[in-house]
């Protein structure tokens, strides 16, 4: 199920920490269970708010949501790690809320009666890690499968990554409990990849589009004509329309980045570029000045 937090706790995605506080603290004396015993909608959306201001009220968890969206946000966040570091009995007594024993039984998917509460401490998750990897500029567009060599605790490794079609540098892949040991045997962290994109010599890229350049005869440009466009999917020929400026772009619909992940495929923009020659034969040279005479 979708989870927009912003929109949960009714806030704006700028708001401050106190207007965030402000929010969780209204609606979870509304939706308190001791106010409405025996209510499976109000605990469920108690539950809601909670989840949304433990995220919202962390900087760095609120900054990772903020990046990656709503998707890549929970592909890099399971319900533990939502929860790690948020101490709720603190926030509950603060807030006037005296019961720990309701939280626990929301909550007991966390394990009751734990950390979460100020109780017993859990085992800690180990840490997580970070590695860089450059991969294909097609890789990144298609998708595939790259291999990635990864020196852990117990020697080198040899993952098999899915690269997701459509990923962008500076996008991260969460490789689960791929990172370092519990120092009290709780679950392995987790390994992220931080993407870098190689750049390609024929595209470039800009979001979901892709743009090539093209170069086309100045008798085309002036005239019109057909060229040839290279595209992920092969070449394509396009018609150039008469008086077609250097500079000037012709949009192929659909040519830029594929569909992926919910969004729809980006466009190519060839970019024409006019190519005025710089060594005339005789011939030519009389056809242009007879051209320029007519003002051409």
């Amino acid at each position: 199920m979708s989870k927009d937090y912003y929109a949960t706790l009714g806030v704006a995605k700028d708001a401050e920490a106190d207007a965030i506080k402000k929010a969780y603290r209204k609606l979870a004396l509304k939706h308190h269970p001791d106010k409405n015993p025996g209510d499976k909608k109000a605990e469920e959306k108690f539950k809601e708010i909670t989840e949304a201001y433990a995220v919202l009220s962390d900087p760095e968890k609120r900054r990772q949501y903020d990046q990656f969206g709503e998707s890549g946000f929970h592909q890099r966040y399971s319900q533990e790690d939502i929860y790690r570091n948020f101490n709720g009995a603190d926030v509950f007594r603060e807030f006037g809320f005296d019961s720990d024993d309701i939280f626990a039984r929301i909550f007991g998917g966390l394990g009751g009666r734990s950390s979460f509460f100020g109780g017993r401490p859990q085992p800690i998750k180990g840490q997580d890690y970070v590695m860089h990897l450059s991969i294909p500029f097609r890789l990144a567009m298609e998708g595939g499968k790259q291999r990635v060599d990864y020196r852990s605790e117990q020697g080198l490794e040899n993952l098999q990554v899915t690269i997701p079609a459509g990923m962008e540098s500076g996008q991260k892949l969460r490789i689960a409990g791929k990172g370092g040991p519990s120092p009290t045997g709780g679950p392995s962290g987790d390994l992220f990849l931080e993407v870098n994109v190689a750049p390609d010599p024929t595209f470039s890229r800009d979001g979901r589009d892709l743009t090539v350049k093209v170069t086309v005869p100045f008798s085309g440009a002036c005239l019109g004509c057909s060229a040839e466009v290279p595209t992920l999917q092969g070449s394509k020929r396009i018609k150039v329309p008469a008086g077609m400026q250097n500079g000037g772009k012709i949009r192929l619909k659909g040519y830029g980045v594929p569909a992926s992940r919910g969004q729809a495929a980006g466009d190519l923009y060839a970019l024409i570029e006019v190519a005025v020659p710089t060594r005339l034969n005789a011939e030519q040279k009389a056809l242009l000045k007879e051209l320029q005479a007519l003002g051409l």
